[in-house]
C-alpha cells in the first residue's frame, strides 16, 4: 500500500494574472461576511503572488509591517488596505444589490416630510 503524501495548498502560487487576482479578491469580498481580517489575508495572498517586497515598496510600507497587516490575524487600518489595493494595481468598487434599490427619498433630495399621527 502506498502512502498518500500531501502538501500545503498556497493560493498565491495560482494567482498569475491581474484578472485572476481581481477575481480572487472579488470572491473573498463576497464570502467575508464583514470579516476584515479575512479580506486582509486575501490581499496578503495576492501580495505574495505579486512579490511582497515590491508591493511593500509600491504601497510605501515596510515589508515586515505589511506581512503583519496582511497576515489575517488582525484587521489593518483602512488606509493600509487602500495603499495595498493601489500597489497591487486593483480597484475596489461598491455595488448595490438590485432588489435593495428604492429610488431617491425625500431626505436624499434635501427635503424633510412631516408625518401626521393617525
Amino acid at each position: 500500500m502506498s502512502k498518500t503524501v500531501t502538501t500545503r495548498y498556497d493560493v498565491a502560487e495560482h494567482l498569475r494574472t491581474p484578472e485572476e487576482m481581481a477575481a480572487y479578491l472579488e470572491a473573498c469580498l463576497e464570502e467575508a461576511d464583514g470579516d476584515a481580517a479575512f479580506i486582509a489575508k486575501a490581499l496578503g495572498d495576492i501580495a505574495r503572488a505579486k512579490g511582497m517586497a515590491q508591493v511593500a515598496q509600491d504601497a510605501g510600507l515596510c515589508r515586515e509591517s505589511l506581512y503583519k497587516a496582511l497576515s489575517g490575524e488582525r484587521s489593518p487600518d483602512f488606509d493600509t488596505i487602500l495603499k495595498v489595493v493601489g500597489a497591487l494595481g486593483l480597484k475596489l468598487h461598491a455595488e448595490a444589490p438590485r432588489s435593495s434599490f428604492r429610488g431617491p427619498t425625500s431626505r436624499s433630495r434635501g427635503r424633510t416630510t412631516k408625518r401626521r399621527a393617525a
